[in-house]
């Protein structure tokens, strides 16, 4: 990860109340950085408290140590010239809040459901509204082209024109084009409201499609958001979009980063909650 550039939103498990990732200052380096593992990402266990922790340690440019938990364990992301020994006292100093994660996200695992498959009569959420989905098959007219999806909000349905014998994954072509074409929308609407709000600019925005993301923002105003949040309600949006625009006052998670975040959207706690329910890869359709 370049070190300008801080990743947020990571889903599902938090360490500040919403991000995944704790940071801790570490001492200056050395002029000379030893050589890093030609292993893009290495497993090993250390003893914290009473029980072994398996991690799996990545090198980066990085300035400090990341924690992040994943579907498989707990992810160490740290500069190549911070000593293993370093990194270990730093997990051993956070080894309660690491294992009660470790467990919860063992019961999250337990816990999910594998998506509908998507076909005729499947349902989809979209802004938080359960729709059943509808496929036609047929010729298409002067108001349809295939792969066309039309959304009635009085019977709930998402209906889609498809070609007699389409291809098997047509239909989750076309719904995936069009979910994103809705979450560019949305989140072009709500941008300009919520960058007023802070008073702040960012230079671009982009859809991201990561898996275990659902914003980031760099210091530069490069701004990504995941479209897969098109399937949650608009608060969720709404908050998600201040949480990222409000990193371009504060960098950080400090008490004044949350001091914004509330004044841009006094009700982030509540989406918090709902957001926490979710994660990017669980929303993808089948």
């Amino acid at each position: 990860m370049p070190s300008k550039q801080r990743q947020f939103l990571q889903a599902p498990i938090q360490l500040s109340l919403f991000d995944l990732e704790q940071s801790f200052l570490p001492p200056t380096p050395p002029t000379a950085a030893p050589n890093p593992s030609a292993k893009p990402a290495i497993k090993r266990r250390v003893l914290a408290g009473q029980q072994i922790i398996e991690y799996c340690l990545r090198r980066s440019k990085r300035r400090s140590i990341g924690f992040l938990i994943e579907d498989d364990g707990l992810r160490i992301t740290a500069p190549r010239w911070i000593t293993i020994a370093e990194i270990e006292d730093a997990i051993r100093e956070k080894h309660r809040w690491i294992i009660k994660k470790l467990d919860e996200q063992r019961k999250r695992l337990a816990q999910r459901k594998a998506p509908e498959p998507l076909g005729d009569g499947a349902t989809l959420n979209f802004l938080g509204t359960l729709y059943t989905v509808r496929v036609q098959h047929g010729a298409k007219t002067a108001m349809k082209t295939y792969g066309a999806v039309t959304l009635d909000e009085t019977s709930n349905t998402l209906t889609v024109l498809l070609r007699p014998n389409p291809r098997e994954d047509a239909l989750k072509t076309a719904m995936e084009r069009w979910l994103q074409q809705e979450a560019k929308r949305v989140f072009l609407e709500r941008l300009p409201h919520f960058s007023g709000k802070i008073g702040v600019t960012y230079r671009s925005f982009a859809l991201s499609g990561a898996r275990t993301q659902w914003g980031s923002c760099t210091a530069g105003g490069a701004l990504r958001l995941n479209w897969r949040l098109v399937h949650l309600p608009l608060n969720v949006i709404d908050y998600v979009i201040a949480h990222e625009l409000s990193h371009l006052r504060e960098m950080n998670h400090s008490s004044r980063f949350w001091a914004t975040v509330e004044a841009a959207f006094p009700e982030y706690e509540e989406a918090q909650k709902i957001l926490r329910k979710h994660s990017p890869c669980a929303l993808s359709i089948t």
